[in-house]
């Protein structure tokens, strides 16, 4: 079986009750879910919470709901991966095997139906995980710096061969966290015990996480702008 989870936690400190809160006249929830039905790549849509607000929310727009997450799994220190873990093992229980997860994350509603077929496109035989992430604007090796220790500052990465501006730097990415799709072999406790990981690259226009009232604020303001444009 191939499924995705979509993965909503009740409490959020950021943005209360992000997940059901109306964006552009939808619940926030709705848009992830719509696209993983969209998107033809899982026989089931799964959706774990801790919720029932969540779980209603989420039944009514075609995603299965089939338990309310325990409470240690619920805390704002609870890991993604566990979360998804005890959903995988759960189905694996009740309905059969799973051959491969790919999950979505309710609070990045930008992406396009695209971004999912074309991570479930690069997991071929030979790769374990494929993530989602943009090309970065600080840069380890050129403006990103970490305390040593001694009061003296140092970049994060000395670059290979020295480097005057960002653009002779090594390129890096942020992980923006939209997508993940593993095999159910490479679904590891650590998300980089998975084996060979590869990327796919999405615009910082489809990479907004919602996690501060501001980032709510951006995505409602380039949905409009989307919808405006056709």
């Amino acid at each position: 079986m191939k499924i995705i989870s979509i993965c909503a936690r009740g409490g959020s400190t950021g943005v209360p009750g992000k997940n059901i809160r109306l964006l552009c006249g939808k619940p926030l929830i709705a848009w992830t879910i719509e696209q993983a039905l969209a998107s033809g790549t899982a026989d089931r849509v799964f959706v774990s919470t801790d919720s029932a607000a969540i779980a209603d929310v989420a039944r009514s727009f075609g995603a299965e709901v089939p338990f309310l997450r325990p409470a240690e799994l619920a805390s704002a220190t609870a890991g993604k991966l566990p979360v998804i873990l005890h959903l995988v093992d759960w189905i694996e229980a009740e309905h059969g095997p799973v051959t491969r997860i790919v999950d979505l994350d309710p609070t990045s509603p930008l992406r396009h139906v695209s971004d999912i077929d074309a991570c479930v496109a690069l997991l071929d035989a030979a790769t374990g995980l494929v993530i989602t992430g943009y090309e970065s604007d600080k840069n380890p090796y050129f403006n990103m710096v970490e305390d040593k220790g001694d009061g003296s500052i140092e970049r994060v990465c000395r670059p290979p061969v020295e480097v005057l501006g960002r653009q002779g730097a090594p390129k890096v990415y942020a992980m923006n966290g939209s997508v993940y799709a593993w095999h159910r072999h490479s679904l590891k406790p650590s998300l980089w015990a998975a084996g060979r990981i590869r990327l796919h690259v999405m615009p910082r226009e489809r990479s907004v996480d919602i996690d501060h009232e501001l980032d709510f604020d951006m995505v409602e303001l380039l949905m409009n702008r989307r919808a405006a444009n056709g």
